[in-house]
């Protein structure tokens, strides 16, 4: 059987986006594994490819209602131990920050539609994200955020979220923000109910401006799209063919 990328989804409506036309480009295929149905029962990481673990409203610690979290963060643990390439997006990244001992916790202030970034100096040699400029901007809807584990690398930060990506080890990272929208996706989670309630809740976002600038903001994203998810994908293709090794340089890096 074929190497495939293990997709946690956490609900419905949030889905690879992007990251799914940049994994069937490197000719690597993927296995959706929707949690909130069906928790699996066994997964073979030894025959895995990779592991991208996506976002969702509720909190890491809410093992209780949501007793996949603590599957997952064992998942996580044994991906990372196997130095499977990892991707964690949002709740993905925070659980990927619970699972290396690091602090989840709210915020203080919910970020919702677009934001700018800060690249940090490290992010200047990460196979992700080297050769970008500093500022990025990015979508974002969270009220969680993570202290950086020990052992981390501090990729990006913002003025209201210190940090907003992080590498660990050569092969795990996590990613505060949305880079894999597209405009389907984003009028999607505008428009379900869930999400809708949690808007009417807050002065500080209109969800009309946040449609109005998604024109711009997905052309400003872009370029960091364009390069850390192929970028990610194509080291998914590596393992798949037995060709991935640990601290191997993306030649497709800039």
């Amino acid at each position: 059987m074929t190497p495939s990328v293990l997709v946690f989804q956490h609900v419905a409506h949030e889905t690879l986006g992007t990251l799914q036309t940049h994994f069937d480009d490197a000719g690597v295929s993927w296995q959706l594994l929707p949690c909130f149905r069906e928790i699996p029962s066994q997964l073979d990481l030894a025959a895995a490819a990779g592991m991208v673990v996506l976002g969702g409203p509720m909190n890491v610690d809410e093992v209780d209602r949501y007793p996949f979290l603590a599957r997952e963060v064992n998942w996580i643990a044994e991906a990372l131990r196997r130095e499977l390439p990892v991707l964690g997006v949002c709740l993905g990244a925070q659980l990927l920050a619970k699972t290396l001992g690091a602090r989840v916790y709210a915020s203080g202030v919910k970020e919702i539609g677009w934001y700018d970034i800060e690249l940090t100096p490290a992010a200047e040699s990460d196979p992700l994200f080297a050769g970008l400029q500093r500022r990025q901007t990015v979508f974002q809807w969270h009220g969680d955020t993570f202290d950086l584990a020990d052992g981390a690398v501090l990729l990006a930060s913002s003025r209201l979220c210190r940090h907003q990506a992080f590498r660990y080890g050569s092969s795990a990272w996590g990613l505060q923000f949305h880079v894999e929208m597209t405009a389907e996706l984003i009028h999607t989670w505008l428009d379900e109910p869930q999400n809708r309630e949690e808007l009417a809740t807050l002065d500080h976002v209109d969800p009309e401006t946040v449609r109005s600038e998604i024109g711009p903001g997905l052309e400003a994203m872009g370029l960091l799209g364009d390069q850390a998810l192929p970028a990610f994908a194509r080291r998914c293709a590596e393992r798949a063919a037995g060709r991935y090794y640990p601290g191997m340089k993306d030649p497709h890096t800039r």
